[in-house]
């Protein structure tokens, strides 16, 4: 049965939930400023679709459903994130299949949209319709013909706005049955094209990056002489790949990821009543000083006003001048 499903958000941790389905493991905003971020999903027969809009810079670490292939490509012109290291112009889309595991980061507000599918009904029906030898690679980008690119792409956009208008088309199963081998059609030719696949290095980069995040959950607190032995890269190569993945150098993700975690625990209260200086020591900051000077740059407010705001949920507090006054 179709459905869909148009959301705002104003919290990172619900977007990544909504995120989850599509293989988003993690997301780690990098910016500075009021999170916002919009999310229309569109579940067919066959195909998962979804449009996004996100205004601050940040990374996601994607895990590809099994047995699907996920394939994205920017809308209305505007930037689309950096999958894999690679930068998708305009015209071009970018797939990973099955299983594939990568890092997708922004540096800015981008609007952009996904296809997810089975791959073996692609690969079946992109052989029926374009011949034998029809392969979509474990990684690859894409530049269609002109015609072909903004066929599927004026297809997924109808499909968008008619679930924001909540329209009854995607109700009426044969309508909705109708577009989606429509959606199908449209994406087999696209990738019928020649592919630009991943490069060896690129893919190696990948999986230094994904085995990062393995050690970061197992063990977050090794030294970086650790990690690198770790995972039996050098450090200069390690700091390669971070820097064309992430924008950033390990250690500073490392020190990012920690402070995301620090602000979710004082927000939740999930430390219990600790103080901000034994919650920071837990997720690996030993200078209270320190800490709280990043943290403050990162999310606008001291630590401890975080801790306290969530300690009294029903109080709202508004500064005028020298005067404090309170909405319970």
């Amino acid at each position: 049965m179709p459905g869909s499903r148009a959301s705002v958000f104003g919290e990172v941790e619900d977007f990544e939930a909504a995120l989850s389905v599509h293989g988003t493991a993690g997301l780690l905003i990098a910016g500075r400023g009021q999170f916002r971020a919009r999310l229309t999903q569109v579940g067919l027969d066959r195909l998962r679709l979804a449009a996004v809009e996100e205004a601050l810079p940040r990374i996601a670490f994607i895990t590809v459903p099994a047995g699907m292939v996920l394939v994205s490509f920017p809308i209305d012109g505007g930037p689309s994130p950096v999958w894999a290291g690679s930068e998708i112009g305009s015209g071009e889309m970018i797939t990973f299949g099955p299983g594939q595991r990568l890092h997708a980061r922004t540096v800015g507000p981008c609007h952009w949209g996904a296809i997810q599918l089975p791959d073996q009904q692609l690969v079946g029906y992109g052989r029926a319709l374009s011949g034998s030898g029809f392969l979509v690679p474990p990684a690859a980008r894409w530049q269609p013909q002109p015609a072909a690119m903004r066929t599927l792409r004026d297809l997924h956009r109808a499909a968008i706005r008619m679930a924001e208008a909540r329209a009854r088309a995607l109700t009426d199963l044969q309508a909705a049955r109708g577009l989606e081998q429509q959606l199908l059609e449209a994406l087999i030719e696209c990738l019928s094209e020649e592919a630009e696949r991943e490069t060896a290095a690129g893919r190696r980069h990948r999986d230094i990056l994904a085995g990062f995040e393995d050690l970061l959950a197992a063990q977050p607190f090794l030294r970086m002489p650790e990690v690198c032995a770790a995972l039996g890269v050098s450090e200069r190569l390690l700091g390669e790949a971070c820097k064309k993945h992430w924008g950033m150098g390990p250690s500073s993700y490392r020190r990012l990821l920690g402070m995301q975690q620090v602000h979710r625990a004082l927000r939740s209260g999930t430390e219990g009543t600790g103080s901000v200086s034994e919650v920071a020591r837990r997720h690996g900051f030993a200078s209270p000083g320190r800490f709280a000077t990043g943290y403050q740059a990162v999310y606008g407010e001291l630590p401890s006003t975080t801790l306290r705001r969530a300690s009294n949920p029903g109080v709202a507090e508004l500064n005028l001048g020298r005067r404090r006054i309170k909405f319970s």
